[in-house]
């Protein structure tokens, strides 16, 4: 079911009334004779598919996530559904950085929820663009991944925490992020950060960001010991090419790959690298770049 987009409400009774949106996106990925294909895709307010691109062929579809807006502001609701169906393939992005504006006097918060839900013998990768926090925004991001058995992910998240490149801080900004990857029930894995107002020591902290704008955590599983360890010495040495601040690790089933800098491009492109040593191990295909991300 496609619904129409729906303007932002402006005034209910003659008293004004705060724009907010509340938009939903839910994707369906189904088998069939012609490969990966999107079976369902229902949405409600200014979330949307752009039409599917196979550049490596039927399996494996690309997606490309579309909010017009945008930006998020104080009341606004986004909620990103996706399930992918037994032995399909598929890889989503965005075709820029999503925003959170500085939220309003009254704090409402502004929320962004995605479930991920990849069947058996699927491979999902979640390769959104950076999301920009703006100074003063308060703002909660989830990622719950689901996965059966055989299933595999790559997913990575790029936050920058105010706008560093005009020297503007996050300030009394709010953020509440958390990646969690859970198998029959049982969490694997569950990455969080939580700043306030009361988190000068974890901003700017040897054990916390370090004064550093811009972090980013990529993920990527499940792996064994065995299929890992040869992967950590070339994502170190990966890693160590740039000025960034990175550390590779494997936690339970996981490599993680973490980073602190001061510019979100640089970051993004790090973890790229760091994806494209990852990707055949792990889905058996060499990296396909989005041609999205060129533009």
């Amino acid at each position: 079911m496609n619904m129409p987009l729906m303007p932002r409400p402006g005034s209910d009774n003659g008293t004004t009334v705060p724009s907010r949106w509340h938009a939903r996106l839910s994707l369906g990925i189904k088998r069939t004779p012609r490969g990966s294909r999107v079976a369902s895709a229902e949405h409600l307010g200014p979330l949307h598919l752009q039409k599917p691109f196979y550049p490596e062929g039927p399996d494996l579809a690309h997606l490309y996530l579309l909010h017009p807006p945008g930006g998020m502001v104080s009341g606004d609701l986004l909620e990103i559904e996706t399930r992918l169906e037994p032995s399909t393939a598929a890889l989503i992005t965005t075709p820029g950085a999503g925003r959170v504006y500085r939220a309003r006097p009254d704090r409402t918060l502004q929320h962004q929820r995605v479930r991920l839900e990849v069947g058996e013998g699927c491979s999902l990768e979640w390769l959104p663009l950076e999301t920009i926090l703006y100074p003063d925004a308060r703002t909660r991001l989830e990622v719950d991944v689901e996965l059966a058995t055989n299933a595999r992910f790559i997913g990575w998240e790029v936050t920058s925490l105010g706008l560093p490149a005009q020297g503007e801080g996050f300030g009394r900004g709010e953020l509440q992020q958390r990646l969690q990857i859970r198998r029959e029930g049982r969490i694997l894995l569950r990455e969080q950060l939580m700043i306030d107002g009361q988190s000068p020591a974890l901003l700017m902290g040897k054990a916390g960001l370090q004064g550093q704008p811009v972090n980013g955590l990529l993920v990527a599983g499940p792996f064994t010991p065995e299929q890992a360890e040869p992967l950590l010495e070339p994502l170190r040495a990966c890693c160590e090419r740039d000025e960034l601040l990175a550390g590779v690790s494997l936690s339970g089933e996981f490599l993680l790959i973490r980073t602190l800098g001061g510019c979100s491009e640089r970051t993004r492109l790090c973890l790229e690298q760091c994806w494209g040593l990852i990707r055949p191990e792990l889905i058996g295909r060499e990296t396909c770049v989005p041609r999205i991300w060129a533009t």
